[in-house]
């Protein structure tokens, strides 16, 4: 699993500057420092993507889609592989951060956080380069003036899978995940023009069920087909429906929970369960727009669920599921995410802003209604807005979700040394070992990386060498440190390669 956030980008006092420009100086400035002042010659490799491939079996043509899909293009922008085996690059309008990938939530939340260390470094590199300005990045979604970008969590999945399953669990599932994932609103409608709160960033933007689109016609589920991996055994579950967290435990139950609802349904475990909402879309506004949690969804069959209701029932089926599963499988962090899962369901259920130290929109929503009292502001007070921003703001001194962290009003799963560690080394147990460790120890000789290769440029041979990382939990520290160790140059590395 992983994430890619894209972080909302501004310069105080220069409304007008060029956003992609912009964020070109934020990963160029954190390139240049991890390089420490030298050029890496790696590009991102485009060869093996393949964005217009949608898993109901079709390809859309190029000339149909919107230029926003076009990611296999390279617009010579920004675009850089971190030692951490992460991705910094410019995905449009904004500075994008993909995480390596990982196996487990918790490592999820830990490299996710690495990109927010990441990217205030790079803002400060900018900004200390001569002729720099301080530029501010937000881990938000949305400019409450009708943009919105994306915070997309990746799933592998098995090919085998119906896609016609996914679709019809996960969507009342996405539907009503929102009370514990959403990260806050103030400001209902894609341009905010209702000065009400709401549990979703991102809900309003969504206007169809499934498709393929990411940045406009939204789906609730994307049909992306592209898998990153061997694509006969494998599907990448791309979700777009997801607001970029501050918490970590938001962050922690998102990624958990919907990893385990999709292992029901790859085991058809859920085959006989029906909660899919009469109106998907419909329901995807009104459950965010309710910030009593007591909004009725119309389901099949008669039935009438609130969210919190839905939610438990997915939840049930989890338990019985994982307590059906060996002890290999049902492990400690499998059962902190239930746990969890069921605590906070209760919580807010009974009392929503006890879970104020642990989930966004409750913590945000306590931030303004507290300046609501104290200073008699209405709900479209400009000051309030600017509070809903400043929850997002990722400087450790500005940051309201950071301010709440030092004085312990939201909750940390990791420290300092533990994010830092993360920033500068990737995981242990997936592919993306191989990729930021050939980034480290070889840099003049890698022309160019992407999720499933790796390609080196050595001056001995004639050409290019594709070295494959098709299988994501290959290519891990027990399955290459002693390789990495005993090749002092990136020709010995091939030479050992070529010989295991």
């Amino acid at each position: 699993m992983g994430l890619e956030t894209e972080y909302g980008i501004s310069v105080p006092g220069q409304p007008m500057l060029n956003a992609m420009v912009t964020s070109s100086q934020i990963v160029n400035a954190y390139a240049y420092l991890i390089s420490h002042g030298m050029t890496s010659k790696a590009r991102w490799d485009y060869d093996e993507e393949s964005p217009l491939r949608d898993a109901r079996g079709f390809d859309m043509s190029r000339s149909e889609a919107d230029a926003s899909q076009l990611t296999d293009e390279d617009l010579g922008l920004a675009n850089v592989i971190l030692p951490n085996g992460a991705r910094l690059y410019v995905d449009h309008a904004h500075p994008e951060y993909s995480t390596p990938e990982v196996t487990n939530p918790r490592d999820a939340v830990l490299w996710d956080r690495a990109g927010v260390n990441v990217m205030n470094a790079a803002a400060d590199a900018a900004a200390a380069a001569p002729g720099g300005e301080r530029i501010l990045l937000y881990k938000n979604n949305t400019d409450n003036k009708g943009a919105s970008y994306g915070c997309h969590e990746n799933y592998l999945m098995r090919r085998t899978t119906p896609f016609a399953d996914v679709v019809r669990h996960l969507t009342p599932f996405f539907i009503s995940r929102q009370v514990f994932t959403g990260a806050g609103r103030l400001g209902i409608g894609q341009e905010g023009q209702t000065s009400a709160f709401q549990l979703s960033q991102r809900a309003d933007f969504f206007e169809v069920e499934v498709g393929l689109e990411t940045t406009l016609k939204r789906p609730i589920i994307n049909t992306r087909d592209e898998p990153h991996a061997d694509p006969e055994k494998y599907r990448r579950l791309h979700v777009i429906v997801g607001d970029a967290n501050m918490s970590d435990t938001a962050t922690f139950l998102k990624m958990g929970t919907t990893a385990i609802v999709l292992a029901m349904i790859e085991d058809g475990y859920l085959d006989t369960f029906d909660a899919m909402p009469l109106d998907p879309v419909r329901e995807m506004h009104q459950v965010s727009h309710d910030t009593t949690l007591t909004h009725v969804i119309d389901v099949s069959r008669g039935r009438r669920w609130t969210a919190i209701d839905m939610q438990r029932a997915f939840l049930e089926h989890a338990w019985n599921y994982c307590q059906s599963r060996s002890d290999a499988d049902f492990d400690e962090q499998t059962k902190e995410v239930l746990t969890l899962w069921g605590d906070h369901l209760d919580r807010l259920q009974n009392d929503r802003m006890s879970v104020a130290s642990t989930i966004d929109w409750v913590a945000k929503l306590s931030l303004l209604e507290g300046y609501v009292r104290r200073d008699g502001l209405a709900w479209d007070d400009p000051r309030l807005h600017l509070v809903d921003l400043q929850y997002a703001d990722i400087r450790s001194d500005k940051g309201l979700a950071a301010r709440l962290e030092q004085r312990g009003r939201l909750v940390r799963m990791f420290d300092d040394e533990e994010i830092d560690r993360a920033r500068q080394q990737p995981p242990h147990d997936t592919r993306a070992y191989f990729r930021g460790e050939c980034v480290r120890r070889y840099p003049e000789s890698i022309a160019a990386a992407s999720w499933d290769s790796v390609v080196f440029d050595i001056p001995q041979r004639e050409s290019l060498l594709r070295v494959p990382t098709l299988e994501p939990t290959r290519g891990t520290h027990g399955h290459v440190s002693h390789i990495l160790d005993a090749s002092p140059d990136a020709a010995s590395l091939i030479d050992a390669l070529t010989d295991d």
